[in-house]
């Protein structure tokens, strides 16, 4: 197609991201402001804000309230594959301490979490998810999640006390695989996982601790992990910036008689 037929949005979000994509803005590095770009190729201010809004959704450009608009330290998207994360080959790899560490490390970046173990009631929604009574305490192990120095992801999983406390899971390093490696070695053992996921707007407080506009929206995905006689023995809250993160599934269907 012509570049006088391609829609100007487009074809300027087409250009700023070969740009970045061949370096020339290299990850964190800062971009014009939008009035600036707007007033350089000769657009109109809402067309300019079209441009980088476009490569906002793509996870290539961030913009930081206050502070300007970057190219993100995370070209594209981190997938999260929600079929296989969980297999214990795939979080236990490397020494991993569990799914997420996994994924990051396999785009050969650094993960790490700072993490805040509490024994507190938990959500209404999560007592009854873990089939516990509305006053009772649960173990809760709220985590700010990095991929290098930005964080990507807010966590916070909770473990029934009769089976968590006391135990390694109380502390910061739950070890090789993490919370369901040590599940499994106490005798309970997920095979299987549900999972529901909404888009939201995320609350003040979440926006802060990703550093990510209120106006963008998040994932939020409800993880329950589930023992073989069905007993729910972890439920996971997390948090993720729906331009930093794409999830996918994968199943079989309709398997040939053998």
């Amino acid at each position: 197609m012509e570049d006088s037929k391609v829609p100007k949005v487009q074809r300027l979000a087409a250009e700023l991201r070969d740009e970045i994509r061949r370096g020339v803005y290299p990850p964190r590095s800062a971009l014009l402001k939008v009035r600036e770009f707007a007033e350089e190729k000769g657009i109109a201010f809402q067309t300019a804000r079209d441009v980088y809004g476009l490569l906002e959704d793509e996870g290539l450009i961030v913009s930081r309230k206050g502070k300007g608009t970057f190219v993100s330290p995370i070209l594209g998207k981190i997938l999260r594959d929600g079929t296989g994360r969980y297999i214990k080959a795939a979080r236990e790899e490397d020494g991993a301490r569990g799914a997420f560490a996994s994924e990051i490390a396999r785009l050969g970046m650094t993960p790490s979490s700072a993490t805040v173990i509490t024994r507190e009631r938990p959500p209404t929604r999560v007592a009854q998810l873990l089939g516990i009574h509305h006053s009772a305490k649960a173990l809760a192990r709220t985590r700010t999640m990095r991929s290098d120095d930005t964080v990507v992801q807010l966590a916070v999983s909770y473990f029934p006390g009769d089976i968590a406390f006391g135990t390694q899971l109380e502390e910061q390093d739950t070890g090789e695989g993490g919370s369901k490696s040590r599940l499994a070695e106490y005798g309970h053992a997920q095979v299987r996982i549900r999972e529901t996921i909404d888009v939201r707007q995320p609350t003040k407080a979440e926006a802060d601790a990703l550093d990510i506009p209120v106006s963008r929206s998040v994932y939020e995905i409800t993880h329950m992990g589930l023992t073989r006689e069905g007993r729910v023995v972890e439920v996971c809250l997390h948090i993720l910036p729906v331009t930093l993160w794409s999830l996918s599934y994968e199943w079989p269907i309709d398997q040939p008689a053998t």
